[in-house]
């Protein structure tokens, strides 16, 4: 149980930390690219060092490739829906147009922090062998960036912090159904239905990175967000040498 609340409270993390930045002070934008390169990094070695590896021993190679497909398709269709968050999205504009774009944020936000909940919950899957924790982690500090960039706007707007920040920091929600939902359904399905979420999760981490976080930060015009990308995946190295 207190495992549990850890792994929780580490996904909830990042939407509010980012939440309260917005409102507080807006972090200059090659802090945050440099940022979403190391969250990059995170995924893409959780990607094929932990979670691709542990799809094939659940199901198959087969399996695997399918679920990765599909984690890449049902982002792609969220995406197409309500587009997801960037951090140029967040500079201040005037009048009903950056209201509409920051409803539409905090509303894509909500839709795509349900699956990452789930990807989170896929630890604690019976037969799993991936770390929630690092999973845990990634998404958090991908989602700080994301937290910036729905309070700061409407911040921008109303004038009111408090509120603003109550807005933001509720996109945190999504993140514990969506694990809550996991940990529950998991216990019901066949290791060759997990290792297919492990791939879809896989491929959704990969969708993220490849379609998002690596273009936004290297709009930034020098050499850091690379190195921090880098940095990210020796981070997960690292860290799998520690707590395994």
């Amino acid at each position: 149980m207190q495992e549990i609340l850890l792994i929780l409270g580490i996904s909830v993390a990042g939407p509010i930390i980012g939440s309260l930045l917005g409102v507080i002070r807006r972090p200059s934008e090659s802090f945050m690219y440099i940022m979403l390169a190391f969250a990059g990094g995170v995924m893409l070695s959780i990607s094929f060092l932990d979670l691709i590896p542990e799809s094939i021993r659940l199901s198959s190679a087969f399996w695997c490739a399918f679920g990765i497909v599909v984690g890449m398709l049902i982002m792609f269709f969220l995406d197409k829906l309500i587009p997801h968050i960037h951090p140029e999205l967040s500079i201040p504009e005037h009048g009903s147009k950056l209201k509409k774009t920051a409803t539409y944020l905090l509303l894509g936000i909500f839709l795509h922090n349900i699956p990452e909940g789930m990807a989170i919950g896929l630890g604690e899957a019976p037969g799993a062998q991936v770390s929630v924790l690092v999973i845990a982690l990634a998404i958090a500090i991908h989602n700080i960036p994301e937290g910036i960039c729905t309070s700061a706007p409407y911040y921008h707007i109303t004038q009111k912090r408090y509120k603003s920040f109550l807005l933001s920091s509720s996109t945190a929600i999504p993140i514990i159904i969506g694990f809550l939902i996991a940990i529950i359904w998991y216990k019901y399905i066949s290791e060759t239905v997990i290792g297919i979420i492990a791939g879809g999760t896989a491929g959704l981490m990969i969708y993220i990175t490849s379609d998002e976080i690596i273009p936004t930060s290297c709009s930034l015009t020098n050499h850091k967000p690379i190195f921090s990308l880098i940095i990210g995946i020796l981070f997960v190295i690292l860290l799998k040498s520690v707590i395994s």
